[in-house]
């Protein structure tokens, strides 16, 4: 996808024992300045062009092996073997990684709206089974004080309980008639 790459490859290398006279009058003694550096450059851009951005961060392991895999059978061709390749760091232009960045919040943000939605609807579902329970209670007091009278004066006795305890717990000190507290005993 033509993003700027710049990785950072590490090379352990050392040449092969049987070929030293070989190399010499091919390469000379500066073998690891002139033939590493260009095999490296070469078999980097033809694995790195297989990728794009996204697959290099993701498949960071999979592009590793195969350019230690390539690089091990290029410098067998020059008598040099190789201890160790490995990928130490890998990054991408500044406005590539800035859109990345934007993606991820915008993805986060993404989630987040979603997650609202489902709260929104979960909220929605709960006060509306919070009205039918009301409703349902409310149908089953008027059942009850059509069906029983004595039940209106079940709750009011409720209700004063309720009042007086909350009355005896305060600080304060008050005197109430029984009208107040809802108690009248004389039936109207």
């Amino acid at each position: 996808d033509l993003q700027m790459v710049n990785i950072s490859l590490r090379c352990l290398a050392r040449p092969d024992p049987q070929a030293l006279p070989a190399m010499y009058r091919q390469l000379g003694t500066n073998y690891d300045e002139t033939v590493l550096p260009s095999i490296v450059n070469e078999v980097l851009k033809s694995v790195v062009a297989q990728y794009n951005a996204s697959q290099l961060i993701i498949q960071r392991e999979v592009v590793s092996r195969m350019v230690r895999q390539h690089i091990v059978k290029r410098a067998r061709d020059f008598n040099i073997l190789l201890d160790d390749v490995a990928i130490t760091h890998l990054s991408f232009s500044p406005e590539y990684e800035k859109a990345v960045e934007a993606k991820q919040v915008a993805q986060q943000q993404a989630e987040r709206a979603r997650y609202l939605v489902l709260k929104a609807e979960e909220e929605k579902k709960r006060t509306i089974i919070q009205a039918e329970g009301e409703t349902k209670s409310a149908e089953m007091v008027g059942d009850a004080m059509k069906s029983n009278p004595g039940f209106v004066e079940l709750r009011r006795i409720s209700v004063a309980k309720e009042i007086s305890t909350l009355l005896a717990r305060s600080s304060n000190r008050m005197v109430l008639d029984s009208e107040a507290l809802l108690m009248s005993l004389a039936s109207k």
